[in-house]
Order: C-alpha cells, then structure tokens, then sequence
C-alpha cells in the first residue's frame, strides 16, 4: 500500500502557486517544474513589472480577492495541488496598512480555499503561514503548538487565516497543512530585509546602518524553506491536517550576523545602530525547533548559515 501511495505521488501533478512573482513562490514554482510537474504561476497584474531570474513555468493572472477570477482560474487550471504562498510579508509595512494586509493575507485565504474546497479536483492545499505567529515567547525554542501571539497587523492576519484553516480541516476534512516558516534570506533582487540589506550596504560603502542590536532570529536559506514544502508535497498522507515549523533551531543576533557577513567580505567598516526606525511591539526571539518535520516528514535544513551567506554574497557579487 505505501509503495502505491509513494508511485502515485510520483506521478505529474497540477500544481498552481499563488505569489510566483515574489522570492519563495519563484522559487517554489521552479523547483516543481524541475521535478516534472505542470506548474501554474498566480499573479496580480501590474502594469511594468519586471520579474528577475528563470521562469519555468505558465502565469494566470488574478487578484486573489477577486472572487469572481480566483473562480475562473481554479476552473480553468483545475490545480491538484495548491501552494498558496502570496501574501504581503513585510510586517513594517503592516502597521500603517492593516486593511490591505488583512485582505491580502486573510480575506484572500478565505477566498482561495473556499473556491478550492468547491471544485473536485483539489488533493493538498499547502498554506504559507508564519514564524510571526508566535509573537514574544519565553520558552525556546518554539515548537506547533506554542501559543499564537501576533504583534503586528502581519502577523493577526496570518493567525486569522490559520484559524480559519484549522475550521475547514476540522468541518470538511479540508486537505490542507500549514507550514510556518522562520526567517528566510537568499534574495538577490530584494535587499529590504536585514541579511540582504547588511550585505548590500556592506559591498557599496564603508558604514552600515541598522536598528536595534536586541533581535534574535532563526535563519534560514530559501532553498530550505522550499524544500519544506516539496517535502509536505511529496508525503500528503502524514502532512494533510499538520502544522510543521521549518527553521534551523539556532538564534543569531543581529550583531552575531554583521560579524560573520563582515568576516566574509573583509570589510572593517562602521555600524550605525539604532538608525532605522522601531516597530511599535518588535519580537526580541525567533528560535524554532523542526523536530516535528524531521521526525515525521524526514525534513532537517542542508545549508548552515556561513554557506548560505557565501552563496548570497556571491549572487549578489554577480549581480553587480
């Protein structure tokens, strides 16, 4: 019976990914197409977007809170399988926009997986949730089922969407698994984030700005991270109504991380601390444990954090 379930898994799958034009779902959508699956990319159509690096697979275009066109698509494409990774995720960015980051993270779930639910082809849907979820903890590191504290219009969205999830599990035997991630870098395009942006600043001048030194967090390379959900993909019998962390379970401060990027480029520069402004209720710790991936799905991160960096700093040495 396993060696069936395991030859059917093999098998080519539709798969449709929500957010294809951002870093994870590119990412996500490549990685499918290059193990042989049909692969749909779901956008938002901006006029005179450019997308950088490989597309290997088809876009349809829609709002995911236009009920109306997430329909047709779902009909058109008929997905098996549905990554639904679209989010807006840059939680500064959440504070003074809270009715767009709700609609897009919330209301937009509610309406891609109720519109999924409703069409008879859907298997697995595998939703994007977040290691924000858990706010400030005292006890680390986190694993599933510490509780939800969100902190940020980011995160509460995130949490009201994995509530709503957690209903359509329980009432409908809705085939979905949460994953939430921990914080991620690789992006070679994007350096808003604090590694690529430490880098950045790091190969174009000789200061640094940055804010606080307190923050401690759980790194993790995005081939990792997509990794996590090809794992979840590939054994839908054990991960189909789970939540698993994917993380590294190692904390690194802020100051820990310019030193080792520093140690890498050589560079002897200055850091301006306290120079961006504060989040009004920022998370001091993000230590996650993947013991529940590794001893379930088989998942433990491949890429330490000074190959990864090296690997960053080299594509965006590239890039340049």
């Amino acid at each position: 019976m396993e060696k069936l379930d395991e030859m059917k898994q093999k098998e080519k799958k539709v798969c449709l990914v929500t957010g294809s034009s951002g870093f994870i779902g590119r990412n996500l959508a490549n990685k499918l197409n290059d193990l042989g699956h049909e692969v749909y990319g779901l956008e938002r159509y901006v006029a005179g977007r450019t997308i950088y690096g490989e597309k290997k697979f088809q876009t349809v275009f829609a709002d995911l809170n236009d009920h109306f066109a997430i329909k047709q698509v779902i009909h058109q494409v008929k997905p098996q399988v549905v990554f639904h990774v679209g989010a807006l995720s840059a939680v500064a960015y959440s504070y003074n926009h809270p009715i767009d980051v709700n609609e897009t993270n919330y209301l937009a779930t509610i309406n891609l997986a109720e519109t999924c639910m409703r069409e008879d082809c859907l298997e697995h849907f595998l939703w994007a949730g977040t290691s924000e979820e858990y706010g400030n903890q005292n006890e680390f590191p986190l694993f599933e089922d510490a509780p939800l504290l969100p902190n940020s219009p980011y995160s509460a969205s995130k949490v009201a969407a994995d509530i709503y999830l957690n209903y359509l599990i329980e009432t409908y035997n809705f085939p979905a698994t949460i994953v939430r991630p921990f914080n991620t870098y690789g992006r070679i395009n994007d350096t808003h984030f604090l590694v690529e942006s430490i880098i950045k600043q790091m190969l174009t001048g000789n200061t640094v700005n940055l804010g606080m030194k307190e923050p401690v967090r759980d790194l993790m390379y995005v081939s990792d991270h997509v990794n996590g959900y090809i794992t979840c993909f590939e054994q839908p019998r054990d991960s189909i109504g789970q939540v698993f962390n994917f993380c590294t379970g190692v904390g690194w401060s802020i100051p820990e991380i310019v030193v080792n990027i520093s140690l890498l480029l050589d560079w002897n520069g200055k850091v301006n601390w306290d120079t961006v402004p504060k989040r009004p209720n920022d998370i001091m710790t993000l230590i996650g444990s993947f013991d529940k991936a590794k001893h379930i799905l088989g998942w433990t991160p491949q890429v330490n954090l000074n190959e990864g960096l090296k690997s960053i700093i080299q594509q965006m040495k590239d890039r340049r």
